[in-house]
């Protein structure tokens, strides 16, 4: 009966602490409901009693931050990644101006970690407008399963992409057509491969991922050389479609 009832005890507290989608892309939305409102007290429910935060690769605190401000947000979306237990949210605010990258790290069913990139006037071929423009219209939303790709290709598959500005092969990319990229204010389609690297020498190093095998997703956090910076894909069918960068 002793061993049933620990036993019971340790099942329920292995549920309470397991990381779903849904759980994920809720906390992310308390996220942006907060920036809109000035608030994040509703967010800080979801806190661990110690969180660390980071922007642009620096070690810094909530007060702050840009998510200390109230912003108005022209566009949001939400990545969720359940096997490491982080979302990635991309926002855009005309006004700010920013363009900015989040991820939420969860542990034990709580967050203890909030990593931002933020880019604003002055950011490598910034422009919030015209960000939002090239994105506006876009479909990151959940693939059909036969559309979906595995974790391990989408990973590879943004490894090749950061590589490939380091002298890896261009070919190792998944590249398809059409393909869109927006990397700040510039826009390339319909061949994403159109201006990429062949043989270049700038290393990209301390890659934090989020990898969403539903959207299609491989996101991560990095250094562009010195620059604090975040690159998306979007796969469909093994293939790299659409392409987002913030580079501060």
């Amino acid at each position: 009966m002793i061993i049933s009832t620990i036993l019971a005890i340790g099942a329920a507290g292995l549920a309470a602490a397991e990381c779903t989608r849904e759980k994920l892309l809720a906390t992310a939305d308390l996220y942006v409901a907060g920036l809109q409102s000035g608030s994040l007290d509703d967010f800080k429910k979801e806190w661990a009693d110690s969180v660390s935060y980071t922007e642009n690769n620096k070690d810094s605190t909530v007060e702050s931050g840009v998510i200390s401000k109230t912003l108005t947000i022209d566009h949001n979306r939400t990545t969720a990644d359940t096997t490491a237990c982080v979302s990635f949210t991309e926002i855009v605010s005309t006004a700010g101006p920013y363009v900015i990258g989040t991820q939420i790290h969860h542990e034990d069913d709580k967050v203890n970690a909030i990593e931002v990139i933020v880019a604003t006037t002055g950011s490598w071929a910034f422009n919030a407008q015209a960000t939002l423009s090239h994105i506006a219209t876009e479909d990151w939303g959940p693939l059909d399963a036969e559309d979906q790709t595995s974790r391990e290709v989408l990973k590879n598959a943004i490894d090749a992409y950061l590589d490939m500005w380091n002298g890896g092969p261009i070919e190792d990319v998944p590249w398809g057509s059409p393909c869109a990229r927006t990397e700040g204010s510039a826009y390339v389609t319909p061949d994403c491969r159109s201006g990429a690297p062949n043989g270049g020498s700038l290393k990209i190093g301390n890659r934090r991922y989020v990898i969403d095998e539903v959207t299609g997703s491989a996101e991560a956090f990095c250094a562009f050389g010195t620059l604090p910076d975040s690159h998306e894909l979007r796969l469909i069918d093994g293939k790299v479609r659409l392409v987002h960068t913030i580079t501060v």
